[in-house]
């Protein structure tokens, strides 16, 4: 009888262990077999990396698969070189917005006591920053993450989507649970309206319910202790759906700069460049009617190119270039290490003519206008 009951004792202890073993076994084939093991493994060691430089530890978040994609999107203010002293010409936006979005968000007890049960001096839970293109939405808001101090997530569209139905709601669900871990956070969608637009009857499912559930975590945020924002930009204001803009009370209109705010951009711009001593600020101001930020940047890029152009197609200029070329060639296989000029390259300073001289190579001038766009739908 005790002879029987071992040996049944040990089959069942030699069953137990097999099929313990098949279990690891099969569980390790289908991990190697899994094409997307390796993204996940290279998010994870990605976010690790964002989160650590933010000084946070991963593991004491105990972030879950989802959470460690959207962690890649992370953008860390070191990697920002734009601050608010950097713009020009957005004084009264950049005020509105040290006011009523970063102290709200980073200092929340200057708000506690005068907010009520209401909350009405809270931070606002959206944000939009619209107008003609060019003009320094995006600009603004990579300033204001590196203003904030707060948890800036860069959010791409093609991050939330996947072929699997049901994994992009849980992506997005991901996505406000990161940033209420990591609070006070800024979730920023660029092109906003490509993703929230007007929904219509056509939509797909799978994009009519991730929209459904951004919009339903997105109210979820109203207790007082969440300072999370979502913080849009577009230059199509008009078809966004207007549940969204429900939800993003602040709004600003970048609107093409006047002379002034012009001026200013082009101080700033060429703040670090040789201009000609009789350089006039006011008539590229009074030439310049209609350009966006983003023109005025490369009307002066364009305008500094000029110097250096006439220098490389001038005798001297062509000469330095050809021995510096001649130095650098070498017969020998061994890779040499890049040629040093034997004198620096003395280029005049810029003039007023530099930013109405055409190229040569280009049909069109040097300067062009931006597209004017009528007035702004919202206001």
């Amino acid at each position: 009888m005790k002879e029987a009951t071992r040996k049944l004792a040990t089959d069942i202890f030699v069953f137990a262990v097999s099929n313990v073993a098949f279990y690891f076994a099969f569980k390790t084939i289908m991990k190697s077999m899994d094409p997307n093991r390796q993204k996940r493994l290279d998010a994870k060691k990605q976010s690790d990396d964002k989160l650590e430089k933010l000084g946070v530890k991963g593991t004491l978040l105990n972030l879950t698969e989802y959470e460690e994609q959207i962690a890649t999107e992370l953008i860390l203010p070191a990697q920002i070189n734009v601050d608010f002293n950097s713009i020009g010409g957005l004084d009264p936006i950049i005020s509105s917005l040290q006011e009523s979005v970063i102290a709200p968000l980073c200092y929340p007890e200057l708000f506690a006591g005068a907010s009520g049960r209401n909350g009405l001096l809270g931070a606002p839970k959206g944000v939009l920053l619209f107008g003609p293109p060019g003009t320094g939405k995006t600009m603004l808001a990579k300033a204001l993450a590196k203003e904030s101090g707060a948890t800036f997530i860069n959010m791409h569209v093609s991050t939330l989507t996947n072929k699997w139905f049901g994994e992009s709601n849980k992506l997005v669900a991901a996505l406000f649970s990161l940033a209420h871990k990591l609070q006070p956070s800024i979730i920023f969608i660029d092109e906003i309206d490509s993703f929230l637009r007007e929904r219509a009857t056509g939509d797909h499912e799978v994009t009519s319910m991730m929209k459904a559930e951004f919009m339903t975590l997105w109210d979820g945020l109203t207790s007082s202790s969440d300072r999370i924002m979502v913080l849009g930009a577009t230059n199509r204001p008009n078809d966004i759906d207007s549940a969204i803009l429900r939800r993003m009370p602040k709004r600003y209109a970048v609107r093409l700069p006047d002379p002034s705010q012009r001026r200013k951009i082009l101080e700033i711009m060429l703040a670090d460049t040789r201009l000609d001593p009789r350089f006039d600020y006011d008539e590229v101001v009074r030439r310049t009617e209609g350009y966006s930020g983003s023109d005025l940047k490369e009307a002066c890029r364009n305008a500094a190119m000029q110097p250096v152009r006439e220098y490389m197609r001038s005798a001297e200029g062509r000469k330095q270039i050809s021995s510096n070329s001649r130095r650098g060639s070498s017969d020998s296989p061994v890779a040499s290490s890049p040629p040093t000029p034997t004198k620096s390259f003395q280029t005049r300073p810029i003039s007023n003519r530099d930013f109405f001289v055409s190229d040569t190579a280009t049909a069109a001038t040097t300067l062009k206008p931006a597209r004017l766009i009528g007035e702004d739908p919202l206001d």
